[in-house]
């Protein structure tokens, strides 16, 4: 759930997708390996990650580099921080991640650098710390602003496990034979990463990458660090406040997860929610029917939502012409319209509604011109260009949290969520690669250590519902609560406009100030 909007890439240019001191940290087991919940991992030799120098140039990696470019035109210098593979073993094998910094421009009220991550899991983060600094108004100027890719992502060291599609979020299909062959191919993509990565798959997790941003900490000469993380960077940040308590400073989590119920079944659970945005949307639509065709009410245009995907169950739906040409039948369909409930802005409902009258000339038997957009989607999940961004994601939820590898519990899931939610349902409980996965090495991490976080959240929001914004503002006792009322849309501050919220949270980041008490703001009628 990268959750850096198209728009925003567009409009950024980037061209994409803690109390200790350093001296005490590598000589001291506590410090080097985190501390989760009182326990102590004792490890030993980290020093030399914590106290690397590291070699600051420019971030252009060749001439047709339009993130180095960016990054280098906005002033941003980048470097390569090794890390170990394996933390239990600091003298084996070690990685590279990929790192940017934005120099604070006002050095004489400096607060300190400011890790962030995009979501995903997966999502890159490097060439974002020029948007970051916008974002953050004023209070950007006085921050180092550090973007990274986390291990395995983007320019660190990567994974690619040669899948044929860029994503394993499909749905189950309308019956028995449909779900068998999600079985086969969600098999098929564990298998595939399984031959391809096998060595380091057990070292692709939330808490390594949380013990990569430590390492990141102290090779930046720092004490702490603040961190600001949408969606999953919710989840990374918990995890490192837990780890490392005491080493942050400032934490904004915008999106939260509820860590007591992450897993790779992550959007389990959020049917009623998905059901509300579309249905939102279909009024929207149905206003606009002279320019979708897809009903005169919303009733209507959910009809014809469904009549969509009976057709693709009867023959695959093709769209788009020459080498952008794709045949959706009924467990890729329904993931393109999931993929239109998560914003509801107002150039992402148009580009929605447009994607959605593509499939209905295609249902008609007519042929079909994809938007540069909607083909960029469709070659991303549907093709193996999209291989390296699905197989890091997947590899990061399994090795995370272990799932039920019966099969049979996924289809009677499927079954009981049917009934309520016919077309979300069969999407959000559907069987996914790490039920065939090997099971992970570490626990999941849990909340025991209090955290004065800022917490960003929409009431609405269809990918990590208000109600893992509020679990979350319950285990940590000192953080804050920012509600947005009224938005059907997945990440919020800096993104989405709303000036009450960006308000607040430029407001926390210069001061260092948690408000009062939790505040709600109010989406602006459109």
């Amino acid at each position: 759930m990268t959750v850096i909007s198209a728009a925003v890439r567009r409009a950024s240019a980037v061209g994409l997708a803690l109390t200790a001191c350093l001296t005490a940290l590598p000589g001291t087991t506590a410090t080097a390996a985190g501390r989760d919940g009182g326990a102590v991992t004792a490890l030993a030799g980290l020093g030399r990650f914590y106290h690397q120098r590291l070699d600051w140039r420019s971030c252009v990696l060749g001439p047709d580099d339009t993130t180095g470019q960016e990054l280098d035109k906005a002033g941003a210098r980048c470097a390569d921080v090794t890390v170990p593979l394996d933390y239990a073993a600091p003298r084996g094998r070690t990685l590279e991640v990929a790192i940017s910094r934005l120099a604070a421009a006002d050095t004489r009220h400096r607060i300190g650098s400011l890790l962030f991550n995009p979501g995903g899991p997966g999502g890159p983060g490097l060439g974002y710390s020029p948007l970051v600094r916008q974002m953050m108004k004023e209070a950007g100027a006085r921050y180092d602003v550090i973007g990274f890719d986390p291990r395995f992502v983007g320019r660190s060291a990567q994974l690619d496990c040669d899948w044929p599609v860029g994503s394993s979020l499909f749905s189950a299909g309308p019956g028995r034979s449909s779900f068998e062959r999600q079985v086969t191919l969600q098999k098929g993509l564990a298998d595939k990463c399984r031959a391809t990565n096998a060595s380091v798959l057990p070292y692709v997790t939330t808490r390594n990458t949380a013990r990569d941003m430590d390492v990141v900490r102290g090779a930046l000469g720092e004490r702490k660090v603040s961190y600001l993380g949408w969606s999953y960077g919710t989840y990374l940040g918990t995890v490192y406040t837990q780890m490392f308590p005491g080493r942050y400073d400032r934490v904004v989590l915008d999106g939260a997860l509820d860590p007591r119920r992450y897993n790779p079944r992550l959007m389990r659970g959020v049917e009623r929610e998905n059901d509300q945005a579309l249905a939102d949307w279909a009024a929207w639509a149905a206003h606009r029917n002279s320019v979708y065709g897809l009903g005169r009410t919303r009733g209507q245009v959910l009809a014809t939502i469904n009549h969509l995907v009976a057709a693709s169950a009867r023959h695959p739906l093709t769209v788009g012409t020459g080498a952008d040409t794709f045949r959706l039948d009924d467990t890729q369909v329904p993931f393109v319209v999931f993929s239109g409930t998560a914003d509801d802005t107002g150039e992402a409902r148009a580009a929605f509604g447009e994607q959605l009258s593509v499939l209905a000339e295609a249902a008609a038997g007519q042929p079909t011109r994809l938007s540069p957009q909607f083909a960029a989607m469709l070659r991303g999940t549907l093709t193996g260009e999209g291989s390296r961004n699905g197989s890091v994601q997947t590899a990061i939820l399994c090795g995370d949290v272990a799932v039920p590898r019966n099969q049979e519990s996924y289809w009677r899931d499927i079954e009981r969520n049917r009934a309520e939610h016919a077309l979300f349902g069969p999407l959000t409980n559907n069987i996914g690669p790490c039920a065939f996965w090997d099971r992970p090495r570490e626990k999941p991490t849990q909340v025991r250590h209090d955290t004065p976080a800022l917490i960003v959240a929409a009431t609405g929001d269809p990918r990590t519902p208000y109600t893992g914004s509020v679990a979350l503002h319950n285990l940590l006792p000192s953080s804050k609560l920012l509600t947005l009322r009224g938005a059907n849309r997945h990440a919020i501050y800096g993104q989405y406009g709303n000036a009450c919220v960006d308000h607040q949270v430029n407001r926390y980041l210069a001061t260092g100030k948690l408000p009062a008490r939790d505040r709600t703001c109010v989406k602006p009628s459109r």
